[in-house]
């Protein structure tokens, strides 16, 4: 079946579409859509070739889907790539870049840049804050 034909099919009616507002953007939630649009160019359900970037303990986990393996086998149609969560957001570029390289979905190329950086953004530890120094007429008082 053709990917535009599996769109038209898809596009109203799925079990991942999140519509907050009725006249607003349309969001969805499925596997290997990186910006989490409803569209047909992020569409993971719909495309052949498609990206998926996910957070795991150890970093992120970025799986591909191999466009020549037979539609029965699921896990031996995908191949995954892994980047260590203190790596930073240059392993994770040279991830995504490389398979943008190899011809495998290059218009994605800056939606999976931006969702590995937010996905390592949001993993990395925050620093804890440094004491509020204390100013004008109270930091006088505290010294005389």
């Amino acid at each position: 079946m053709s990917t535009d034909l599996q769109w038209l099919l898809l596009r109203k009616y799925n079990s991942f579409l999140v519509k907050k507002v009725p006249e607003g953007p349309i969001f969805s939630k499925e596997p290997g859509n990186l910006l989490n649009l409803h569209s047909h160019k992020y569409s993971g359900l719909a495309n052949s070739k498609t990206i998926d970037i996910q957070s795991s303990e150890s970093g992120l986990q970025i799986t591909t889907r191999k466009s020549k393996a037979s539609p029965h086998a699921v896990r031996p149609a995908r191949s995954t790539a892994s980047v260590r969560n203190r790596s930073g957001g240059r392993r994770s570029l040279g991830v995504v870049a490389s398979i943008a390289k190899r011809g495998y979905r290059p218009d994605l190329r800056a939606a999976a840049l931006g969702r590995s950086s937010a996905l390592l953004a949001a993993q990395k530890e925050k620093k804890a804050s440094p004491p509020k120094k204390v100013r004008g007429k109270k930091a006088a008082a505290s010294i005389a």
